[in-house]
């Protein structure tokens, strides 16, 4: 190849960069105008969703708040809730259960049994309320039942709570990873509350 056919090819090379630079500049320029055209073209949307449909049920005050449960009405509703319970012949105390805290969370290896921790508060009783720990259970997803016992080292709940005051004690069992509920059935009559938890420790 001779030197001026290099020079030309060179050259054509060079011209060809530039026409694809012109270009290229050309649609970097087109392209943020048309897109701007089209954003001033689009309607303008307004920001709400409008009225639910008039077949809805209109919800009620209060939805959210506490619930009640007796022995007619049981209440179910998760650990770290409160339910009013109203009590077998009289009265009402509420009742506040948190947990299960487990032991071993993170190791490689997982028991399908483990040792489960709940705390409990019970305030505001409007009359006195005997604590008995034979009337807290828990269920798991079989259906096997398992009693409750106080923390050793912890202090104990005490036998009974008088209107006014207020008590917080933990209770615990060994049961089985997976779903459950806590129950209470005051004065070993039937269950007025539920609360459900799930035992993990992975």
């Amino acid at each position: 190849m001779t030197p001026s056919e290099d020079t030309a090819r060179s050259r054509g090379r060079l011209a060809r960069r530039v026409g694809l630079r012109a270009v290229a500049g050309t649609v970097a320029i087109l392209v943020p105008l048309a897109l701007a055209g089209c954003s001033q073209a689009a309607p303008k949307v307004e920001d709400t969703y409008g009225g639910l449909p008039s077949y809805l049920p209109t919800a009620k005050a209060g939805t959210d708040g506490e619930l009640v449960g007796s022995v007619t009405h049981p209440a179910l509703t998760s650990e770290g809730d409160t339910v009013k319970v109203a009590l077998p012949g009289g009265g009402t105390v509420r009742m506040t259960v948190t947990g299960p805290v487990v032991p071993g969370e993170g190791l490689p290896e997982q028991a399908d049994i483990t040792t489960c921790t709940w705390m409990l508060k019970l305030d505001d009783a409007t009359r006195a309320v005997p604590i008995r720990l034979s009337d807290l259970t828990t269920l798991d997803q079989l259906g096997n039942v398992y009693r409750l016992n106080a923390v050793p080292g912890e202090k104990a709940p005490p036998t009974e709570l008088q209107p006014g005051s207020s008590t917080t004690f933990e209770l615990r069992t060994n049961m089985k990873v997976g779903e459950g509920l806590l129950r209470w059935a005051p004065g070993g009559s039937r269950i007025v509350a539920s609360w459900d938890f799930e035992v993990e420790n992975d």
